[in-house]
């Protein structure tokens, strides 16, 4: 049996869970943890040109930073590596390596790029670097595709080569079948590596079964602590050490990784989380990039069938590479499928809010704590609209999410329905068409409940808004809704998106007609 090495990527595939924003001080932790578990190959980072930096991110501008500022003191024994991806970095501004420096590269490429790749290589061997090939989504390529690959990668002085479970679909099964035939097809000096995503809870048993097939070949795996990683994750560094000490005779050390758990990945996966979850799932379903899913239930807080009928319309070369235009372009589509021509309702509807003071209530956490003021709004606006919710005995409630619907006592009250809502027409429910009152700004689609109200109100001549409940998001999602039914995830990052997406919307608006906040808004802040 070959020699098995454990190669630790938290640094870098977990780092884009947080845009590589560990910080410096957290980032020598975690390397000094790694480093004293005895993991025999350690991945610092991404190098990119375009997006790298200096300092305090693991994402870098150069390989001459990383010695520069995180790798000062090498142990014996370690083997140091990054990563760069095709089309991201100019191998011939890369540096010869160095006794200080990193050690190896790892070079990752789509299908659609394999047949360029091979000069790459052969500057990175040529600069003296350890070469290992990454052929990310491995499964998209056909067993001659892979005879072709394997023979570029036969006729290269690289050390090892990979198959890549990019969108976490692997199975056992899938795993021996790619083991064998690449086993079968690679000189007997290049390592064999599997790199895992957690997609559908196999990561920890496709690594078993890689680690089980017999050969001569020296094998490496990848994995990250606490399993840190994009989506669902990866592999969890702490696991595989613990499995690999019981049944392979290793003697890896595991309590330093468990420390960083507790000190430093735990506060990270409370703003930035990760790991299974049914959109990650999806993604794996649907044979597509899982920033999709993420995307469509983050962004647009979508309900998961509405995720899995998006994710199915995501064609080609796009299911790969995760594009934003792409995706709002598809939703878009999707809810406009539905269109109606509202002309008529907005004639009924107009009647109720033209020359009005309104009262908009939205469903954030101060509609309770503000009560009072939210009350006497109420009564002082000659028409109260409620957003996806029902509040303070509304008579006219503004529909623009399926599952609120499904939820809301139809009685004596009226229903203004966005048409991406599948219901149908009646005496006190009145669809609008969903692209004419949306925003859409810098090709981001603004649908939420509060854009379309205000959209609708001042198209429709309201002389005054109330705004009540337009709280904002908070990181906290139990201080995000009055009612726990409503609450959703959301990150820092989103969260801040949102907020400034909204306020300088609202800011736009009362340009347009008086506004006015009845409760506390962060909206509020600058307006």
């Amino acid at each position: 049996m070959g020699k098995i090495r454990v190669l630790d990527v938290t640094l870098r595939d977990g780092g884009i869970v947080n845009d590589f924003k560990f910080g410096e001080e957290n980032m020598c932790k975690i390397l000094s943890a790694v480093e004293d578990s005895g993991v025999d190959f350690i991945e610092l980072g991404y190098i990119e040109k375009n997006t790298g930096t200096v300092r305090g991110r693991s994402q870098f501008i150069n390989e001459k930073v990383i010695s520069e500022y995180l790798l000062k003191n090498k142990r014996p024994g370690v083997t140091y590596a990054a990563m760069f991806d095709y089309g991201k970095f100019d191998v011939d501004t890369l540096g010869e390596r160095r006794d200080s420096g990193i050690d190896a590269i790892r070079f990752a490429f789509h299908k659609r790029n394999f047949h360029d790749v091979k000069p790459i290589y052969e500057k990175l061997i040529a600069k003296g670097y350890e070469v290992y090939m990454q052929p990310m989504v491995t499964l998209h390529y056909s067993d001659e595709e892979l005879e072709e690959l394997l023979r570029m990668a036969n006729g290269l002085s690289i050390k090892g080569i990979y198959f890549v479970d990019t969108f976490g679909q692997m199975h056992n099964e899938d795993i021996m079948r790619l083991t064998e035939f690449f086993d079968g097809r690679l000189r007997p000096d290049i390592a064999l590596g599997f790199h895992a995503h957690n997609n559908i809870q196999m990561a920890f048993s496709n690594a078993i079964a890689f680690l089980q097939y017999p050969t001569g070949r020296d094998k490496l795996i990848d994995s990250s602590i606490m399993g840190m990683g994009r989506g669902a994750g990866n592999l969890n560094t702490e696991l595989i050490l613990q499995y690999l000490n019981k049944y392979y005779g290793s003697n890896y050390d595991n309590l330093p990784l468990l420390k960083i758990m507790d000190t430093v990945l735990s506060k990270i996966k409370a703003e930035n989380p990760w790991g299974y979850s049914a959109e990650y799932y999806l993604s794996s379903a649907n044979d597509c990039s899982p920033i999709y899913s993420a995307y469509y239930y983050k962004k647009h807080m979508l309900p998961i069938e509405r995720i899995n009928e998006l994710l199915k319309m995501v064609e080609g070369e796009n299911r790969i590479s995760f594009k934003k235009s792409y995706a709002e372009e598809i939703y878009r589509k999707y809810n406009a499928e539905n269109s109606v021509d509202d002309t008529a309702v907005i004639d009924t509807v107009s009647k109720w809010f033209k020359g009005k003071k309104v009262c908009v209530i939205a469903p954030g956490k101060s509609l309770v704590w503000q009560k009072d003021k939210v009350e006497k709004a109420v009564e002082s606006a000659d028409i109260t609209v409620s957003l996806n919710c029902s509040a303070f005995n509304s008579k006219v409630i503004l529909i623009t999410r399926e599952e609120a619907f499904s939820v809301i006592p139809i009685e004596d009250k009226d229903f203004i329905v966005t048409s991406n809502v599948n219901c149908e027409s009646d005496n006190r429910t009145y669809i609008i068409d969903y692209l004419k009152w949306i925003s859409i700004i810098d090709d981001v689609t603004l649908d939420s409940a509060g854009y379309v109200a205000l959209n609708l109100l001042i198209k429709l001549g309201a002389s005054k808004i109330l705004l009540a409940g337009f709280d904002g998001f908070s990181s906290d999602i139990n201080g995000n809704y009055f009612s726990s039914e409503l609450k959703r995830p959301v990150t820092v990052d989103q969260l801040d998106t949102k907020n400034r997406m909204f306020a300088d919307f609202i800011k736009e608006k009362s340009r347009q007609t008086d506004i006015e906040f009845v409760t506390d808004s962060i909206y509020a802040k600058n307006f």
